[in-house]
């Protein structure tokens, strides 16, 4: 069929980018309202939620008139991807450790991360099986499996979120229909919860006197931070360094997709597969990023040709995109009859997470539970980025080692958390399944937990060996 480029053709030739181009739009007014609104900033509410805050909004107001400004399940998928290559890009950077780290330490930050998922798993699961068992005779059922998606939600962002309120919605045995607005509130609200108890957190250890900045002399740094070297490929090569980057990425993602859609051959595992494209694209950078450092160490490739800082760069900017399109994607209409859970599911988790999370790092982190908590608080209820902003409020020249025992706990936290993932598809299954499900969160959250206080527990055994206090050097 003959085409043009006339707006006859709206749908597959204009659609994708006005979508695109109103996301970064409103990300740039979301950035003008941080700067010029004295609350938001000191608030630290990142400009990617107000722009999408305002997105959302407005398109409310336009649908009053009969115009649909947003294309909600474009904002969706937009959502879903960018996830995961957010996560691609975080895991083919090359890390290294700035600090000398205790190896307890480190399993204790991924036992922290463990025990703190598990917490919002269980108490959501929990709330939602009992509010399904008062609602199952009434009008308007609530699912017994939603509160599942609260430590998605807060603990890993929209695009997990979305993807399993997606899942479940199409689960018939769920009765559920949060259609993706329901994780998409969690998250977002999620947001909110890092950026104000962070703050608060901040502002009333300050009064007390028990917190103060570690490096008043502390400059932001803006250029780089990986310097071009000798072995790096240089800015003038006939394709554009930066370019290179974003083709590791899209390998990275090519390959998760192949080992999704072999997983999703088999039924059972459909669900498994599709739901955690972020997970599966970490896991091929992982292998790419394995396979390269051989190709180096024999010689076969001789220039570093992963940037770091580019890196930074293209998660950076699939984190911001994916907050924007994710805030902008709610539909109020399918969260109406879920208000009463979503208020409660946001109280409780960021009441408990805030109260568990505060006493392991005063436990764990001796000297520097300041900085792990608001790193930890801030990460289990927004994103990475939120914890690393607050983290930096207290120690902008990162003299502690909070950065490097998180940099190093991705794999033991990765391990601990995989229960959780592995059992969303079986808890969605059947009301039995899910409360099965819960008692299992709960288990778990008992052992990490007596993991992180063991020393506390168990006295005798580690009455020779009293924490050793970090000092700065």
């Amino acid at each position: 069929m003959d085409w043009n480029f006339s707006l006859a053709n709206y749908g597959p030739v204009w659609s994708f980018l006005v979508q695109l181009g109103l996301l970064m739009i409103f990300l740039l007014v979301g950035n003008t309202l941080r700067r010029k609104i004295s609350l938001f900033r000191k608030c630290l509410v990142p400009s990617a939620l107000l722009g999408g805050a305002v997105l959302l909004i407005v398109n409310i107001i336009s649908k009053q008139v009969g115009f649909v400004l947003v294309d909600n399940r474009l904002m969706q998928v937009i959502t879903y991807h960018c996830l995961a290559i957010g996560f691609a890009a975080m895991t083919l950077k090359t890390e290294r450790s700035t600090h000398k780290t205790k190896r307890a330490q480190v399993f204790e930050f991924g036992a922290l991360q463990g025990g703190t998922y598990m917490l919002q798993a269980f108490v959501g699961l929990g709330l939602t099986i009992l509010l399904f068992f008062i609602t199952r005779h009434g009008e308007q059922i609530i699912s017994y499996v939603c509160g599942l998606i609260l430590p998605l939600g807060f603990g890993q962002g929209p695009g997990n979120a979305l993807s399993w309120d997606i899942n479940f919605t199409n689960t018939e045995a769920a009765q559920f229909s949060g259609n993706g607005s329901f994780g998409l509130s969690l998250a977002s609200i999620g947001f909110v919860v890092a950026s104000v108890f962070g703050i608060l957190y901040i502002n009333i250890h300050k009064k007390r006197g028990n917190l103060k900045v570690r490096d008043d002399k502390f400059e932001p740094q803006t250029l780089p931070q990986t310097e071009e070297g000798v072995e790096e490929i240089p800015d003038n090569e006939s394709v554009d360094k930066f370019t290179l980057q974003a083709g590791f990425v899209a390998l990275a993602y090519a390959v998760s997709f192949g080992f999704m859609c072999l997983l999703s051959l088999n039924s059972f595992l459909n669900s498994l597969a599709w739901g955690f494209n972020f997970l599966w694209a970490s896991l091929a950078a992982m292998a790419i990023k394995a396979v390269v450092k051989r190709l180096r160490r024999h010689k076969l490739m001789n220039r570093e040709y992963i940037n770091n800082y580019q890196m930074d760069r293209i998660s950076g900017f699939a984190f911001d995109i994916m907050i924007v399109a994710g805030v902008a994607a709610i539909e109020i209409n399918d969260i109406k009859d879920y208000i009463l859970p979503i208020i409660v599911l946001s109280f409780l988790g960021a009441t408990l997470t805030y109260a568990y999370i505060r006493k392991a790092t005063k436990e764990c982190f001796n000297g520097f539970e300041h900085e792990m908590f608001l790193m930890s608080y801030g990460t289990l209820t927004g994103t990475a980025s939120n914890g690393v902003i607050l983290m930096k409020e207290i120690d902008p020249g990162l003299r502690t080692p909070t950065s490097s025992l998180y940099i190093l706990s991705n794999f033991p936290a990765m391990v601990m958390i995989a229960p959780l993932l592995l059992m969303l598809g079986f808890a969605g299954k059947s009301l039995t399944n899910a409360i099965i499900a819960c008692a299992i969160f709960f288990v778990l959250w008992l052992v990490y937990t007596i993991f992180l206080f063991r020393r506390r527990i168990f006295k005798k055994k580690y009455a020779d060996k009293p924490v050793e206090k970090w000092k700065e050097e």
